[in-house]
């Protein structure tokens, strides 16, 4: 697909925007002041591949903590800050990469200055988050709702602060809880602005409604070249919200293969029990990179018959395909041994930790 031309910024090392890649981030479900559990949360989705992590600051313990949270966490940290600038200079302070804001709820035109002033020292970058249920007035009556032209007017006069002070490391979301406001606001927005733009559906809902939504939205705009960065915000753990954005980016093809499971749906067919060690093995999978965050992270499949585990054995780095009670275990596409069900698991994190180790493996 051809991707949209935006201008390019950075989020401390990451790129966002031009020609780098689509970008996945997340936001603590913690109280920022809580350093251990907010970095620990960090960390996690650091090791799934979340590149980029949003922190709530709510008041100025919050903003104190984000110091010794940096110092623990190794992704870029982008600082949320509504109504008080104050805030954004403490933020900005304690070294965050990027911030979070609307120009036009912190204070007037000598704060937005003061905020951007700060902020190009370091040339961090601001996020101009505009969301439906917080618009303007004056445009909610002009618009006669939060429509997509609302969100798209709203976001323009907050880029219209921002260059007034000279700065134009920004990027900009519009985001609405369904599918048709979404696409149609970054649609008119891609036409408005060439400022890289932030992919959401904001208040998606659970695990299960938040990731259709988000997925059907961003999928759609992703294929039309729209987005240089994205989060998936779900009612559930920032770790789901990471494993969802990556998979999407994936099928996609702008994000490499990596530590993925795909499995069959299962039917009268199968004499195995699929569900319980597909998600068995997505779990010693995600246990065991936390642990080795370097090692290498193959394509595996889990499928449940030999009708289509073979040609998925095929496709995916590592492969097991069920029969009765058993399951054929495959290394790139090689059958390598047949195994009972209950060692699968074993057989398959064995070949997992020695893939593309040259001469570390030894088939049975």
């Amino acid at each position: 697909m051809k991707r949209r031309p935006t201008r390019q910024i950075h989020v401390g090392s990451v790129p966002v925007g031009g020609d780098a890649p689509v970008s996945v981030q997340t936001m603590t479900k913690t109280d920022t002041r809580d350093v251990d559990a907010t970095v620990e949360q960090i960390n996690e989705v650091a090791t799934l591949g979340c590149d980029i992590v949003r922190l709530a600051v709510i008041d100025e313990a919050a903003a104190s903590a984000l110091g010794e949270i940096k110092k623990q966490t190794s992704v870029p940290l982008i600082a949320d800050i509504h109504f008080d600038h104050r805030l954004a200079l403490a933020a900005l302070a304690q070294g965050v990469d990027g911030l979070r804001i609307n120009p036009g709820n912190i204070g007037g035109a000598d704060n937005v200055r003061t905020v951007v002033d700060a902020a190009r020292e370091r040339m961090v970058p601001i996020r101009i988050g505009v969301n439906a249920g917080s618009l303007e007035n004056d445009l909610l009556e002009a618009h006669g709702g939060a429509t997509a032209e609302a969100l798209v007017e709203s976001a323009m006069r907050h880029v219209r602060l921002l260059e007034a002070c000279d700065y134009r490391a920004i990027k900009i979301s519009v985001k609405a809880s369904d599918v048709e406001r979404t696409l149609a606001a970054y649609r008119l927005l891609s036409q408005r602005t060439d400022y890289p733009l932030h992919l959401g559906v904001t208040e998606a809902g659970t695990f299960m409604a938040g990731t259709v939504r988000s997925s059907v939205a961003l999928g759609i705009l992703l294929e039309e070249g729209i987005g240089d960065t994205i989060r998936i915000s779900l009612t559930d753990t920032p770790a789901r919200e990471v494993r969802v954005g990556l998979e999407l980016l994936r099928a996609l093809d702008l994000r490499a293969p990596g530590a993925s499971v795909i499995s069959c749906p299962t039917c009268g067919r199968v004499h195995v029990n699929v569900v319980e060690l597909a998600g068995r093995v997505e779990s010693a999978l995600d246990e065991y990179y936390a642990q080795n965050p370097n090692a290498a992270r193959p394509l595996v499949a889990v499928m449940g018959c030999m009708v289509n585990g073979p040609g998925e054995a095929r496709e995916a780095d590592i492969a097991v395909a069920g029969g009765k009670g058993k399951f054929a275990l495959y290394l790139k596409g090689e059958h390598l041994r047949t195994v009972e069900e209950g060692e699968a698991l074993d057989a398959l994190m064995e070949e997992v930790r020695t893939f593309e180790q040259p001469n570390s493996r030894t088939t049975k």
